[in-house]
């Protein structure tokens, strides 16, 4: 089943470029040339993106606050078409997720699709379900539920259970899958019905589980689910205990939730992370999810590793897990790491001026504490 795009845009010139190459990735497109159309279409039929053209902001604004206001779209990714760099700012406190920069030509529509394709698809797999029952332990504390699945996705499940405490807190799944292995992972309630059964939200899943989760349900799912795009190869320029910095042409947006694959010499680190800098064309900076003590002991081990094997060239490819829509828990005080304090405060620089203060802290720190003053190329 193809991918569904809704483009509010009366340029012809736009159009065509938008049809060619939305085509060449099987996205098909509705076009809409007025607000209205376009609002009215967006509660009634669920797309994966939507691609406005602002030369009108006020209209664009109200296309894109329907688009999130829609049940059915709130997740979709969201496109801005804008007339400059100075114009980036405001497409993204309209709401969107990635730009695309006039005049449009099609090689750099292709560059910029490419990082909004790859959302679009795993967006798409994590509302998609299998329907399957298999038993499952809900821990919380109101005690433990011992209930069996009515479905499962990449994202969450539905269990047959009615009226959990809205207020349960802690919430852990516990189950097997079929053949594969034990999952364990935090939750959270999304929805209850009147059929006495409750929507769950996966929460900080473990990379590895939730990459066996993914071929899991590879394997079982009917054979219309499309496949992941292939991940983003990226460029590593600094490298902190807390976060990194990726060099990149088609960054994720902001609040992306993304998995990265570091390998230098024979040492290989799998990380969650969250998109917190990005700059269209240039890359992005990415603060690491560190959910085990674990995963904080693996990200210093290879940041070691990174230190004693100087000039070995660093593997690292990234993909994206969704738009993150629930708040993640920042780690607000950065315990003296550079980098993630850089993020926090100047995130609204422009790309060349964050782009010079990465610079000069590179020449700046000392302690291995600050492993962020350092530059790592890949």
């Amino acid at each position: 089943m193809s991918l569904q795009s809704l483009v509010f845009c009366s340029d012809e010139k736009i159009l065509r470029v938008l049809r060619r190459v939305l085509s060449d990735l099987e996205v098909r497109v509705e076009q809409c040339g007025d607000a209205d159309s376009a609002i009215h279409k967006l509660t009634r039929q669920r797309y994966e993106a939507v691609i406005v053209d602002c030369t009108d902001e006020q209209e664009a604004a109200h296309v894109l606050k329907s688009a999130r206001s829609a049940p059915s779209n709130k997740r979709a990714v969201a496109v801005a078409i804008i007339d400059g760099e100075k114009a980036v700012r405001g497409a993204f406190d309209l709401g969107a997720h990635f730009v695309l920069y006039k005049p449009i030509s099609m090689e750099r529509a292709k560059s910029s699709f490419r990082a909004a394709h790859a959302l679009m698809k795993r967006e798409r797999r994590r509302n998609q379900r299998v329907l399957v029952e298999i038993p499952v332990a809900l821990i919380g504390t109101d005690g433990r539920l011992e209930t069996v699945t009515v479905d499962l996705g990449e994202g969450g499940m539905a269990v047959q259970a009615g009226r959990l405490s809205k207020n349960s807190k802690g919430l852990r799944l516990q189950f097997n899958l079929p053949g594969s292995r034990a999952i364990d992972t935090a939750a959270e309630i999304a929805w209850e019905n009147s059929s006495r059964q409750t929507g769950l939200r996966f929460v900080d899943m473990l990379p590895a589980e939730r990459q066996e989760l993914k071929r899991w349900l590879e394997r079982v799912s009917p054979d219309d689910i499309a496949k992941d795009d292939p991940p983003v190869s990226t460029r590593l320029t600094d490298l902190s205990p807390a976060a990194c910095y990726l060099e990149t042409s088609t960054p994720f947006p902001m609040r992306a939730k993304v998995l990265l694959s570091m390998r230098v010499s024979e040492t290989a680190l799998q990380v969650g992370g969250i998109v917190q800098v990005m700059h269209p064309d240039k890359g992005m900076g990415i603060e690491f999810i560190r959910t085990t003590q674990a995963q904080r002991a693996n990200l210093e081990k290879f940041i070691h590793v990174l230190h004693d094997n100087h000039g070995a060239v660093a593997e690292l490819f990234v993909e994206p897990e969704g738009l993150e829509t629930a708040e993640f828990a920042s780690i607000k005080d950065t315990q003296g790491d550079p980098l993630l304090e850089l993020f926090f405060r100047k995130a609204d620089l422009s790309a060349e001026e964050f782009q010079n203060e990465l610079s000069r802290q590179r020449g700046g720190g000392s302690s291995e504490k600050s492993a962020a003053a350092a530059a790592f190329s890949a």
